[in-house]
């Protein structure tokens, strides 16, 4: 049986916005299996990125419990967290967050220095991930040497450095134009076929529709979690250009 890896058991988060109480998130359950693809979906304040804070392990539900492989995580300390989104999750953002001095392979060494590993390692793992991605030849180059395209590429590759058990994107297209949102697209679904669990959050319908399963979110809630039947694949998409 394939394992589970995230379970969100009636969790909620509540904001305090002057006297008011805001309902980021209510009473929301998911379970997410191993090897999944998944699209966040919902338009702005449907709680679609309040629900991936806390599933990335950057904030923590008001109520309700959550387990990252079979860890509850629901309550830990910032420290505790941290460490868990070191080890175990690997993010992709829209604006990249890539040090502008850094070069490509010390950009995605650095989540290697918090795991202790020496300089050699974090060289050698550095670069068979920036391979993976396509960008062997850009080891050198800092953000501002490279294109959009290609400075997603290596937020990629750094998510993927330390093997972590889930890789959450976050609108990983949404600075992109179409023709680079396809290749980044077609590089999820290679990772993915690699055996990667991903975790999309998107806006946008054609962008979710890469993913195997998407939930839509609304006011907080689940409204629709259901099997994705018109998959849609990059390469398919690149040859009707």
């Amino acid at each position: 049986m394939t394992k589970k890896i995230i379970e969100t058991l009636n969790i909620s988060k509540k904001y305090q916005m002057g006297s008011e109480e805001v309902k980021a998130l209510q009473s929301v359950s998911i379970d997410i299996y191993k090897g999944e693809y998944i699209a966040f979906m919902g338009p702005s304040g449907s709680g679609k990125s309040t629900l991936m804070n806390i599933i990335g392990c950057l904030d923590t539900p008001t109520s309700g419990s959550y387990k990252l492989n079979e860890k509850d995580v629901s309550n830990m300390t910032e420290n505790e967290l941290a460490e868990i989104r070191n080890k175990e999750i690997g993010f992709v953002f829209q604006t990249f967050n890539l040090l502008p001095r850094a070069s490509s392979l010390d950009n995605v060494a650095l989540p290697l220095v918090y795991a202790g590993y020496n300089k050699s390692d974090r060289e050698d793992i550095a670069m068979k991930a920036l391979e993976s991605v396509g960008l062997g030849d850009r080891v050198k180059h800092k953000p501002n040497e490279l294109s959009g395209g290609q400075r997603q590429r290596v937020a990629i590759a750094r998510a993927l450095v330390n093997d972590p058990s889930i890789i959450l994107a976050d609108e990983p297209t949404g600075n992109l134009d179409s023709k680079t949102s396809y290749e980044i697209m077609d590089l999820f679904e290679k990772l993915h076929e690699q055996g990667n669990t991903i975790i999309m959050v998107t806006h946008e319908d054609d962008i979710a529709h890469y993913a195997h399963r998407i939930v839509r979110l609304k006011d907080g809630l689940v409204e629709l979690d259901e099997e994705n039947k018109n998959i849609t694949k990059a390469s398919m998409v690149s040859n009707v250009e």
